[in-house]
């Protein structure tokens, strides 16, 4: 049986699990890393990049919805929003749902992670990279970020993790005080910055450190989670603001989900008994 391992680290060990593989459907090598896509029996499709799990069929909405609809519904008439890699098209989905928003930029380094995953996974995008409000900029983020003229309402990193005992990965720079302070600066007054952040319970620095960057610069910041199995369980998201705070009561969607509802949206702010200490 062809299998592909899903790997979790912790303090210098592992966590792993396996899923068996029906079809190994997409492999390509961009100037940047290798992308995979295989058909599991377990997950459905998913998606890998360097050979680390960023997604699959089975969970990616608890995954996208969590990241994208706990900021926005708690923001005030959005307008405005920006995508820091998100190339498989997933974010922008959820985000473009959202009437009030008027214009998207969307940045992504490697255009392969878009033409692979329309290609191999197009229900991720639903044809929204189409959308006349988006704005796809194949560019480094590093650099986008400080030539920002017009504020956003919500800036959403959708970025690669940084392994722990791994150097030079893609995204290492975008979880640095200066690029989120470059975030800081093209955030409006009123809007919101998340992040993805690792799952907090196998991998605690990930949270820990993008809170400590963000609390040096933000004066409000604050964490939630999402229920994610292909993940190990969980996800996790930290935000910042100027002053905007992410609601903690579910406030209602203007359209159904598949994941968020009144208890997964009270359950994205309950500590775990068996999580590893993060403040909440």
């Amino acid at each position: 049986m062809v299998e592909v391992i899903l790997e979790y680290p912790i303090r210098g060990t592992r966590y792993a699990s396996r899923v068996a593989v029906s079809e190994h459907v997409l492999h390509r090598v961009s100037p940047f890393q290798t992308i995979d896509v295989y058909d599991t029996e377990a997950f459905g499709k998913m998606l890998f990049l360097d050979n680390h799990v960023q997604l699959a069929e089975l969970d990616e909405a608890a995954y996208h919805e969590a990241l994208v609809h706990i900021p926005l519904l708690s923001l005030n008439n959005p307008k405005r929003a920006l995508v820091v890699g998100g190339g498989d098209g997933g974010v922008l989905r959820e985000i473009c749902r959202h009437s009030s928003i008027a214009h998207i930029d969307i940045v992504e380094i490697d255009e392969q992670v878009i033409l692979a995953s329309k290609e191999a996974m197009p229900a991720l995008s639903a044809g929204k990279f189409d959308d006349p409000r988006v704005h796809l900029h194949v560019a480094d983020a590093f650099g986008f970020l400080k030539e920002v003229a017009d504020p956003y309402d919500l800036i959403v990193m959708d970025v690669t993790d940084c392994y722990e005992g791994e150097d030079g990965e893609l995204s290492e720079r975008l979880f640095t005080e200066e690029f989120h302070r470059d975030c800081l600066a093209a955030l409006a007054e009123g809007g919101m910055l998340v992040s993805q952040a690792d799952n907090h319970v196998f991998c605690p620095f990930s949270l820990a450190e993008v809170l400590r960057t963000f609390g040096e610069l933000f004066p409000k910041t604050g964490w939630y989670q999402a229920l994610v199995p292909s993940f190990g369980g969980y996800s996790a998201y930290a935000w910042a603001s100027k002053g905007a705070e992410v609601k903690t009561a579910w406030p209602g969607a203007p359209f159904a989900m598949k994941y968020l509802n009144a208890i997964t949206w009270a359950l994205a702010f309950q500590a775990l008994p068996f999580a590893l200490p993060t403040t909440q």
